[in-house]
C-alpha cells in the first residue's frame, strides 16, 4: 500500500526547520569505523570535533573544510517541544556522493549506496558520481518522513539527525554534506525557525489529466545497474477522463524490477529510470501500457534540462510520422515511495520486437547461411550501461586522426551474441565503410547503395538536422540489419534520446539555429566523441542529395509543414498546462541554469516560445541551405515506395524477388556480377518474380531494381 503526500499534507498548517545546513554539527572524518551507537541520541560525541556546516572541502560550497577521505559521519542534536503538533518531516539534502541519513537511528534517506537497512562501512565508496547542486544554484534533494514512520521515532525533548556522507574514491577532488531537516505543523504554534528562501513543502497531488504512475520499493534504494524489484501501480482512466489517486490501480498493478538510466542526466535530482514488468515469479511480463503495444521492457525518463518537457515526445512522434518506427511515448506523472516526481514520459525501450524494431530472432543456431545475416541492433553511444565497446571503424572521422567510431551490440546483447555473429555483423558494416570510403562510392555495384535502407539514412538525416541535436550521428546512434531474405540492408535508428535538441545546449553550437550537426567533427572534437565520416561523404554523392533535398521538399509539405510542427507543439504544451505548473513547484528551476541550457525562460510559455521560434528559424535555414536538387516536388518520392525483397540468399538454384512500388509501372530486373557486367536482365509489371540463377558462377553479385528512372540494389550470395 503506497503512501501518498497528499493525504498528510491537508493537515498542515505551516512549515518550519529544525536543522540547517550551516548550524554547528559534530563530526567524524571517516579513518576507522566510528562507534556503533553514533546514530543515537545517547552516544557521547564529546570526542567529535565540531564546525559549521556544510562539512567536506572542494567546489567552495562548505564552511568547514576537511582533508579528503572516503567517508564522513556527521550528528545535529535539536529540540521538540510538542510532537503531536508535528504531521509531516522533510530532509533536504545536498551531497557529493552518496549518502545515509537518519533520525534517532532509524533511516530516513539514502541516495547512491548501498541497500536499506545496511550501514556502509567507513572504507566504502559510494556506488556512483552525484554532484551537489546547490553551489551551482540548484536545489537540494527532497526525502519525505511520513506521518506514521515519523510518530514512531519522534522524542518530545532532544532528537538526533545523523548522516554518513560517502565520496566515490579517497583521490575525489570533492565531497560535500548538507542537511535541512523541516517540519509541518498542525497549528499556528512555532516550534522551530523560518524555512529557507528555496524551500518547497512537499505537493499537494490529488488528481490529473495525465495518467498517474506510482511506484513503492519497499524500502530500497533504486540503484544504478543492479536492479531492485518494486511495485508499480498506474491509474489511467482513458483519453480525457481524470485520473485521481483515490482511483484504484486500473492500468498496471504488479511487480517491476528497476534502476537508474542515463549517464550525464544521473547528477539530476530528478532521476530517469529502466523498468522491466514482471509476474509474481520475477518472470517478464509483457503487458499492453497505456495505449502502447505489449512488451515487458520500458524507460521512464525524467525530463529535467528539458524545461518544455517536450522535446523527446515531439521527436518520436515526428519520427513516426516519417514512416519508421520510433519508441511510443506517454506523458504521464509519477508519484515514487509517496513523494511527487514530476511530469515523466513512459517510453518504449529500443528492442527487438513484432512491435518495435521489427526484425528477425536471432538465436544461438543461427550461425551460417541466411540464418546468420539478421537480425542485428547495433549502437553508436557512451558505454555507461554496457560492458564497452565491441569494436571500432577503421575509418576516422574527417578530420581527425585522434579519435574512432565505436560500436557496441544492443541485439543481441553484449553477453548473449555468438563470435560468429559479432564477426558477421562487425564486417558487414565495415564492408559498408569500406564502400564508402572507396574511389568507386557512388558506382551502383561497388559503391556503398547495395549495403543500405537509402531512405532510412535521409530520414535519420533530416530528424537530426532539424533538431540540430548536438548528440546526433556521435551518441544515441542505433541501426539494424534484418536476414537477407528480410532486405538485409542497414537501417538508420530507430531514434533516440533528443533532450539536448532544438537549441537546448550551449555547447557544441547546440543552440544555434543555422549550420550542420552532422559537421561536428570541426566544431565540438573536444569531447572525445565525433560524427561516423558517413554523413560528409554522402553529401559529396550527388544521387543522394538530389534524393535528400527531393526528401525534405515533400515532407515540408505535410509532415514537417511548419504549421504542423508548431501546431504540435502547442497541443502538447495545452495537454501539459496544468501538470508542469506541478512539476515546476516541485523541480523550481525554471529561471535558472541547469547544464547545458542554451536559453532560461522566466516562464513555461517563455520555453515554449523560445522552442517554437527556434524551429520556425532552423526550418528556413535548412529550406535555403540543404543541398541537391529536386524536379518532383508535391510528387511522392519514388525512391520511398520502390522496394523489394529477394530470397533465399544465398541461393543456388532460383531467387524470388517480392516487388513493391507504382501499380502497373513495368519494372526492370538486371543482375550484376562483381565486376560490373549484367549477366541477367528482364521485365515485369508482377509483384513476385522469379530467376533461375544456377548458370551463374558462385560468387557475390547485386540485384538492380529500375522503376521510372529510380534505382535499388539488394546483395545476393550464388553459391
Amino acid at each position: 500500500m503506497l503512501l501518498f503526500v497528499e493525504a498528510k499534507t491537508q493537515n498542515i498548517h505551516h512549515w518550519e526547520t529544525a536543522v540547517f545546513d550551516n548550524d554547528i554539527w559534530k563530526y567524524f572524518v571517516g579513518t576507522s569505523e566510528p562507534d556503533t551507537n553514533w546514530r543515537k541520541v545517547s552516544f557521547n560525541d564529546g570526542s567529535w570535533q565540531q564546525g559549521v556546516g556544510g562539512v567536506g572541502y572542494g567546489d567552495g560550497d562548505d564552511n568547514t573544510i576537511i582533508s579528503n577521505t572516503l567517508s564522513l559521519y556527521t550528528r545535529r542534536i535539536f529540540t521538540v517541544t510538542d510532537t503531536s503538533k508535528i504531521e509531516l518531516a522533510v530532509l533536504n539534502m545536498d551531497y557529493d556522493d552518496g549518502f545515509v541519513a537518519y533520525l534517532n537511528d532509524v533511516e530516513i534517506g539514502r541516495a547512491n549506496i548501498g541497500s536499506f537497512g545496511d550501514h556502509p562501512l567507513f572504507n566504502q565508496g559510494s556506488s556512483g558520481l552525484h554532484e551537489a547542486q546547490m553551489y551551482q544554484a540548484g536545489s537540494p534533494e527532497q526525502y519525505i518522513i511520513n506521518t506514521q514512520l515519523l510518530k514512531s521515532i519522534l522524542i518530545q525533548g532532544n532528537n538526533v539527525l545523523t548522516i554518513q556522507v560517502h565520496n566515490d574514491n579517497i583521490s575525489s577532488s570533492d565531497l560535500t554534506s548538507r542537511a535541512f531537516l523541516s517540519f509541518g505543523l498542525n497549528d499556528a504554534s512555532s516550534q522551530f525557525s523560518a524555512n529557507p528562501t528555496w524551500f518547497q513543502p512537499p505537493l499537494v497531488f490529488t488528481s490529473s489529466n495525465l495518467p498517474i504512475v506510482s511506484i513503492n520499493t519497499n524500502s530500497q534504494t533504486i540503484n544504478d545497474n543492479v536492479r531492485i524489484v518494486a511495485d508499480m501501480g498506474i491509474i489511467y482512466n482513458g483519453p480525457g477522463n481524470r485520473n485521481y489517486m483515490v482511483d484504484p490501480f486500473n492500468e498496471y498493478n504488479g511487480k517491476i524490477s528497476i534502476e537508474l538510466r542515463g549517464s550525464s542526466s544521473q547528477s539530476f535530482p530528478k532521476k530517469s529510470y529502466s523498468l522491466e514488468t514482471q509476474d509474481s515469479l520475477g518472470n517478464n511480463n509483457n503487458v499492453a501500457i497505456m495505449d502502447m503495444p505489449k512488451e515487458n521492457d520500458w524507460v521512464l525518463y525524467a525530463p529535467y534540462s528539458d524545461k518544455t518537457l517536450i522535446r523527446n515526445v515531439l521527436t518520436y512522434r515526428l519520427g513516426e510520422k516519417l514512416g519508421g518506427y520510433a519508441p511510443r511515448t506517454k506523458l504521464c506523472e509519477l508519484v515514487l515511495n509517496g513523494d511527487y516526481k514530476g511530469v515523466y514520459v513512459f517510453t518504449e525501450k529500443i528492442k527487438k520486437d513484432n512491435d518495435r524494431v521489427d526484425i528477425a530472432t536471432l538465436d544461438s543456431t543461427d550461425l551460417s547461411g541466411d540464418d546468420l545475416t539478421g537480425g542485428y541492433i547495433v549502437k553508436i553511444d557512451k558505454t555507461t550501461n554496457g560492458p564497452g565497446i565491441d569494436w571500432s571503424s577503421p575509418i576516422p572521422p574527417p578530420n581527425t586522426t585522434a579519435q574512432q567510431i565505436n560500436y557496441q551490440f544492443h541485439y543481441p546483447k553484449q553477453d548473449e551474441i555468438l563470435p560468429v555473429q559479432g564477426t558477421y555483423i562487425e564486417n558487414y558494416i565495415t564492408s559498408f565503410e569500406n564502400a564508402l570510403d572507396g574511389p568507386n562510392f557512388t558506382d551502383t555495384t561497388l559503391g556503398y547503395r547495395p549495403y543500405i535502407d537509402e531512405l532510412s539514412f535521409i530520414d535519420f538525416f533530416i530528424m537530426n538536422e532539424l533538431s540540430r541535436n548536438v548528440d546526433g550521428f556521435r551518441l544515441s546512434t542505433f541501426l539494424y540489419k534484418d536476414k537477407d531474405s528480410k532486405g538485409g540492408e542497414i537501417t538508420m535508428g530507430p531514434l533516440w534520446d533528443f533532450n539536448l535538441s532544438f537549441g537546448n545546449a550551449n555547447y557544441c553550437d547546440g543552440g544555434l539555429s543555422t549550420g550542420w550537426s552532422s559537421d561536428f567533427n570541426y566544431v565540438c572534437p573536444g569531447d572525445g566523441f565525433s560524427v561516423p565520416f558517413w554523413w560528409d561523404r554522402l553529401k559529396q554523392d550527388t544521387t543522394y542529395t538530389n534524393q535528400l533535398r527531393c526528401r525534405w521538399e515533400n515532407l515540408r509539405l505535410k509532415e514537417l509543414h511548419q504549421d504542423t510542427i508548431l501546431s504540435f507543439i502547442d497541443t502538447l504544451a495545452s495537454y501539459l498546462s496544468e501538470s508542469q505548473q506541478r512539476n515546476f513547484q516541485r523541480w523550481p528551476i525554471l529561471t535558472s541554469y541547469v547544464w547545458p541550457n542554451n536559453f532560461i525562460g522566466n516562464t513555461y510559455a517563455n520555453e515554449i516560445t523560445y522552442l517554437k521560434n527556434w524551429v520556425t528559424n532552423r526550418i528556413s535555414w535548412i529550406d535555403n541551405n540543404i543541398p541537391g536538387n529536386c524536379y518532383n516536388v508535391g510528387i511522392e518520392e519514388n525512391f520511398a515506395t520502390l522496394s523489394f525483397n529477394v530470397f533465399p540468399n544465398p541461393a543456388s538454384d532460383y531467387i524470388y524477388l517480392n516487388l513493391n512500388g507504382k501499380s502497373g509501372i513495368e519494372k526492370q530486373i538486371h543482375i550484376i556480377n562483381s565486376i560490373g557486367s549484367v549477366v541477367y536482365q528482364s521485365q515485369t509489371n508482377a509483384k513476385r518474380h522469379s530467376v533461375n540463377v544456377s548458370g551463374l558462377a558462385r560468387g557475390i553479385y547485386i540485384v538492380e531494381v529500375v522503376e521510372d528512372n529510380l534505382r535499388m540494389y539488394k546483395k545476393i550470395i550464388i553459391n
